[in-house]
């Protein structure tokens, strides 16, 4: 009998992190269409990536209600307790990576049928919306694998974001800037957004290592 209770609390966590996984693919393929219709002033997609991020949210609900159900049920201890207390914390920044692509979709369908973003500009946010997808397709590994090593790489990958992120602000605040207050209000909030989204990813990577090891990552001086 104890067995079989053991093997189903298993399975249950099995679940939560398989759950966690699809999220990731969620969050990042909103991040994905959110970029699309940014950039192509797209507001069918920007419509849908809104629409969808509802199923992020239950998706997150439902996956806490289980664990906290597991972590009243089942008292667990070491390793099982932090699994639950870390999937809590990674589904709410995963669920915060979905209302931040549903941010830059709402900001796409703001401005439609105009382009939010000015020509000269538009490479950088494209290559941030890459860097998006890459670092939250990498969590997505990290979670399912319990990858430390990659956990620690991702790090230096969010390094690209927070690089383009200083270059864009320097665009903005340029004397040569000429597209006026409201369209640099508008690209400051959305490179906001995908710098706070792979935070986030960051975040979720660091807590893998969290419940790996069991003592909070520290990332290495610079």
């Amino acid at each position: 009998m104890v067995h079989g209770l053991r093997e189903q609390f298993e399975t249950d966590l099995q679940s939560i992190t398989d759950d966690l996984v699809e999220m990731t693919h969620l969050v990042g393929s909103a991040m994905g269409r959110a970029t699309t219709a940014l950039l192509d002033a797209d507001l069918t997609l920007a419509e849908s990536v809104i629409e969808a991020d509802e199923h992020v949210d239950t998706l997150r609900t439902d996956l806490d209600e289980r664990a906290l159900v597991l972590i009243a049920r089942q008292a667990p201890v070491a390793t099982d307790l932090r699994t639950l207390v870390t999937a809590l914390r990674m589904s709410a920044d995963l669920e915060r990576m979905g209302d931040l692509a549903r941010h830059v979709a709402k900001l796409a369908r703001l401005r439609y049928p105009s382009s939010v973003i000015p020509a000269e500009l538009r490479g950088t946010i494209l290559e941030m919306g890459q860097i998006a997808e890459r670092l939250v397709v990498k969590a997505g590994s990290i979670i399912a694998q319990r990858d430390i090593k990659a956990a620690a790489q991702l790090e230096t990958d969010d390094d690209e974001m927070d690089a383009l992120h200083r270059g864009l602000f320097s665009l903005l605040m340029a004397p040569d800037w000429k597209h006026g207050v409201e369209t640099a209000v508008d690209v400051t909030l959305c490179g906001r957004y995908y710098e706070r989204y792979a935070d986030h990813a960051v975040a979720v990577a660091r807590r893998v290592v969290y419940l790996v090891t069991g003592e909070p990552y520290i990332p290495p001086a610079s």
